[in-house]
């Protein structure tokens, strides 16, 4: 019994990961041969950037701080406070600025894309859409996707630079380590390489988290129920694969 239900779970796995595959094949052949609607992805990067500014600041702004503090305590043991903060900008442009923005803007952004897409499915609006020869993809999904991967790079830019500056706060005046020591550490330290690996790893996330959060809201089934049922899992689904994805990009990174 327990082999049997292994093993409808494992190709129930197998047909999800399929279908999202034609999913995301169809989307990008949207985006290479139909026109793009440039007023909606202006639209959508409001949606999704824009109004996602203030949770992405204070995010970065607490790991900046929490980071400072957790460097300071280690690295004073050995008399290498100097490089508190190197290590504090390192861990902010590489890992925690694209990290976190994407599992915050999956969040609140990409459930909102699969809850508003899951109530066009079940209210029959899509069809409705179909029937007047509207392309779907090129109409709903393809701004939210190309809006996802181009704001998201900046969020994360945005939240590296607040969990910088945090840092630079905390360690300057709680923890009396000297400012232009502070700068001049990250200056010699830190290469263009570090802030650009973070900014693609961002743009790679926009587009998981996206796809995800539009391929759910067309797999939507089962009225309001099934709007939440989906949107918990997009939600779910999303900020387990950026984390999947953040090792296996980092991985590749450190390689290359």
């Amino acid at each position: 019994m327990f082999s049997e239900n292994l093993g409808a779970q494992a190709l129930k796995t197998i047909r999800e990961f399929g279908l999202f595959g034609i999913f995301s094949a169809d989307i990008f052949r949207t985006i290479v041969y139909a026109p793009i609607k440039t007023r909606k992805v202006l639209a959508q990067m409001i949606t999704v950037g824009v109004e996602s500014l203030p949770v992405v600041i204070s995010t970065g702004a607490t790991i900046g701080g929490v980071l400072a503090l957790h460097a300071y305590k280690g690295l004073s043991t050995f008399g290498a406070d100097h490089f508190v903060g190197p290590l504090v900008f390192l861990a902010m442009a590489r890992e925690f600025g694209p990290v976190l923005s994407a599992l915050m803007v999956a969040g609140r952004a990409g459930s909102a894309m699969t809850a508003e897409i899951g109530t066009m499915r079940i209210s029959e609006q899509i069809d409705a859409l179909t029937t007047l020869s509207i392309n779907i993809n090129q109409y709903l999904l393809v701004p939210r996707v190309i809006a996802s991967v181009l704001t998201l790079p900046i969020l994360s830019i945005v939240c590296t630079t607040c969990g910088v500056y945090a840092g630079y706060l905390i360690s300057v005046y709680s923890l009396g380590i000297n400012p232009e020591m502070y700068a001049d550490s990250i200056r010699s330290s830190v290469l263009t390489a570090d802030l650009l690996q973070g900014v693609a790893k961002a743009a790679i996330f926009g587009l998981l988290f996206s796809l995800v959060g539009c391929y759910k809201g067309m797999a939507t089934v089962g009225g309001a129920k099934g709007v939440g049922k989906s949107t918990t899992e997009s939600v779910v689904y999303a900020s387990m694969g950026v984390l999947v994805v953040d090792y296996i990009l980092t991985a590749l990174m450190t390689l290359l």
